[in-house]
């Protein structure tokens, strides 16, 4: 079994709905997002898969939440945007770029600061 790893970052500004603290004011993270996706042969070429391409959809992805305020974006204008729904919209979102590719995703890493991070996979 092959582990395919990319890390990307976006910066935007959010607040926590219901949260009692400081969550509950609109501040910033520049968050690191880390989707891993695996896969149980190499092609012709020896690539389990290509690092390029799973670059270029998360950072279709992601390119729609960089510089915003969160909470102004779907579907985060509807639930609250916590590292938990973020990393569970990304691999929803990536789900389908990936269908019919030879890869599976294991998980999606969301990091609001070097310290705390959500992991959400489906198992």
């Amino acid at each position: 079994m092959y582990t395919i790893a990319i890390e990307q970052h976006f910066d935007a500004a959010h607040f926590l709905r219901g949260y009692q603290g400081k969550c509950e004011s609109m501040h910033g993270h520049r968050y690191r997002v880390v989707a891993r996706v695996t896969a149980t042969k190499l092609d012709d070429i020896g690539l389990a898969y290509d690092f390029s391409l799973l670059k270029q959809h998360l950072g279709e992805i992601l390119s729609r939440f960089d510089h915003t305020c969160l909470n102004d974006v779907t579907p985060f204008d509807e639930i609250n945007p916590s590292s938990e729904n973020i990393a569970a919209t990304v691999y929803q979102e990536l789900k389908p770029k990936l269908k019919g590719e030879p890869v599976t995703i294991t998980s999606i890493e969301v990091w609001e600061t070097p310290q705390s991070w959500v992991s959400y996979s489906l198992d």
